[in-house]
């Protein structure tokens, strides 16, 4: 490419990240979702950083799983991609979604850009006439080589019979681009990610490759060959090329000047052969470079299996996206599953993960921040009075930035989050610590300023840092500190103190369940219980009152080995420290709930449990999860709960 001035400058700022461009044979899944959210994270990661984004996706519509679907409905092809493509652009804007580009196969930018794409590859000489015959699955458009059947000729992903084809086809001459695409597989290790995957593709990559049929004569539905139009251009070949012609390479435009090569071509783990081996090998074949990145995902399954429209096995986004907010959908699914392996989808966790790290680490520390500073100051206070934990603070905001760079570098979602996750709960931590809502009296209200400067600073810190992730959640926060514009900026020190807090609604409100679900009708009536028999279960007041309740900070926290459920716990009560063992390891990691205020019952005799003393219990609610029971606002520890 001839990049000169200007050009070279917005080249090398330049950030291309595209999803595949999705079938519309039906409407999109969360499989789809779980995709385009991972890619929307890249894009949004890269502009914080001062990238020129360019983030692409799209459906692929010249499918023969397309047409057919068509066919069943009693529409043209066309009239019916013009009905199911909105249904992704509707998704895509409920799950906020930051796309640059929808890129449609049946426009004419991509007709063009296809046919020429063809042309490139024929006049090189590496596409020629022949005759195919194999096994090909409709549902994914692939063919099957022989070493790749199974007994029973079934597809691997959809589990429907392989189709037996024989037509005269124009094919590609990919053998002749296997020893170049060894050569960069070994050159460039980072080219697959992850690396199971990568080793996956080098192996079938080392046995061999066979030239691909790239035409159809049978299927009216399609870009015809621009030398040959009684053939349609096979759909991977004309799909692989949106990349590309989305860009304006027909007419090679500074847009495509500026973005090609793609720094991130991301999807699911099922179609990265036709990435990182076809593809490539067509872009060796027309001179042009390759994509810096192949990044193939895991499965999302349900119950152990793949998402799949036409088997009927899918997620209900909408229900729970309704139930919990777009935010903690796309949490979960980036937080709960390592991004390279299959992950198994439980709404339960889901369920976890919102009280657990939303509302409880995040939202209520938001929460007893504001409440603080609206009682005490007229706006934000000055942080003047430096003391201990403070420089802890500042230090650890830096590294949480530093530790996320690298973690979003390898697609460490999971991780990455965590890493935030880590900074949220230390400052929970450094609220309790220094018992800032003590430090109301004339002499010590500066102390109590800044610590609330600091741990409002800090919640603007993480607002940036999750932005990404959760961006509706990310402007809440700072809206709520007092600023009229999102401050992208992870510095520390930039928040004004001439700001006015606002105590919002929160952030994560409670959710409960037993609401959300509806009544199941009785069968029959039960018979009403004698007045002898309905006291049976209660207790007297007076025994009621002999419960000692009182407000502890957890400040260490172990599971017990041997024991998948159990933990124990190290508690403050303000006069004395105990410990106790609490059966919440399945909802709780240890590290989430060091500075967490609970209840305890204090006067319960002493009890070993697996050989560890405990002299207490924690109170909690029990139903679809377990969530412990805590005060709304911090209270001085040792508080009795009456």
């Amino acid at each position: 490419m001839d990049l000169t001035g200007s050009l070279i400058k917005k080249y090398m700022s330049a950030y291309y990240i595209t999803t595949p461009i999705y079938y519309p044979n039906a409407e999109p899944h969360a499989g789809n979702a779980y995709t385009t959210i991972a890619a929307d994270v890249l894009a949004r990661y890269h502009r914080l950083k001062g990238k020129d984004v360019c983030y692409l996706t799209g459906v692929d519509e010249h499918a023969a799983n397309v047409y057919n679907a068509a066919k069943e409905e009693g529409l043209s092809p066309q009239a019916y991609c013009d009905k199911i493509a909105p249904t992704f652009v509707k998704l895509w804007e409920r799950l906020n979604i930051s796309h640059d580009i929808f890129f449609r196969t049946t426009s004419d930018l991509h007709k063009r850009g296809a046919q020429k794409f063809l042309n490139v590859l024929y006049d090189n000489g590496d596409v020629y006439k022949g005759k195919y015959e194999g096994y090909y699955c409709v549902s994914c458009e692939e063919f099957f080589s022989e070493k790749e059947l199974t007994d029973d000729k079934v597809c691997p992903t959809h589990k429907l019979p392989l189709q037996w084809l024989e037509e005269e086809n124009y094919f590609f001459r990919l053998s002749k681009y296997q020893e170049r695409l060894l050569t960069h597989f070994h050159e460039n290790p980072d080219f697959v990610y992850p690396e199971t995957r990568r080793n996956e593709l080098l192996n079938f990559l080392e046995s061999g490759l066979q030239d691909v049929s790239i035409s159809r004569a049978s299927l009216p539905w399609g870009i015809p060959f621009p030398f040959d139009p009684k053939h349609i251009i096979y759909i991977w070949i004309e799909a692989l090329s949106n990349y590309i012609t989305a860009l304006g390479y027909e007419t090679e435009n500074e847009e495509y000047q500026t973005f090609w090569p793609a720094d991130v071509h991301i999807m699911g783990k099922d179609i990265a052969r036709f990435h990182a081996l076809l593809w490539p090998a067509m872009l060796m074949a027309a001179n042009l470079p390759l994509p810096k990145q192949i990044v193939a995902h895991g499965w999302l399954t349900k119950d152990g299996e793949a998402l799949s429209k036409t088997r009927g096995i899918f997620i209900d986004m909408d229900g729970n996206i309704d139930t919990y907010g777009v935010d903690a959908f796309r949490y979960y699914l980036l937080r709960e599953f390592s991004f390279g392996n299959d992950g198994d989808y439980r709404p339960t966790r889901l369920h976890q993960r919102y009280n657990a790290d939303l509302a409880n680490d995040l939202g209520n520390l938001l929460n007893r921040v504001l409440g603080l500073v609206n009682k005490n100051f007229d706006g934000i206070p000055e942080p003047t009075t430096p003391g201990e934990f403070d420089e802890e603070i500042k230090q650890m905001a830096q590294k949480t930035s530093e530790t996320l760079d690298a973690q979003m570098n390898t697609f460490a979602f999971d991780s990455a989050l965590e890493t935030i996750w880590e900074f949220v709960r230390r400052v929970n931590r450094y609220v309790q610590q220094t018992e800032v809502w003590t430090l109301t009296k004339p002499e010590t209200k500066p102390r109590m300023g800044t610590i609330l400067y600091n741990s409002l600073e800090a919640l603007r810190f993480v607002s940036v840092l999750i932005s990404p992730f959760i961006p509706d959640t990310a402007e809440k926060i700072q809206k709520q500190i007092g600023l009229s514009e999102f401050d992208s900026v992870a510095d520390w020190g930039r928040l004004p103190t001439d700001l006015k807090v606002s105590k919002g609604e929160p952030i994560f409100p409670r959710v409960d369940l037993k609401k959300e679900k509806p009544q199941q009708k009785k069968e029959t009536a039960k018979p009403k219980k004698k007045e002898s028999e309905k006291k049976t279960d209660l207790i007297s007041f007076a025994d009621f009152q002999k419960m000692d309740l009182r407000v502890a900070n957890v400040i260490s926290a172990e599971l017990i080995e041997g024991a998948d459920r159990l933990l124990k716990l190290q508690v403050d009560l303000g006069t004395e420290k105990r410990q106790v063992v609490a059966g919440i390891a399945e909802h709780y990691k240890p590290d989430t709930l060091i500075g967490k205020q609970v209840i305890v019952v204090v006067n319960l005799e002493p009890a070993t449990i697996r050989n560890v003393e405990s002299h207490g219990m924690i109170l909690a609610a029990s139903g679809d999860s377990i969530v412990l029971a805590s005060p709304e606002t911090d209270v001085p520890l040792g508080t009795q709960v009456r």
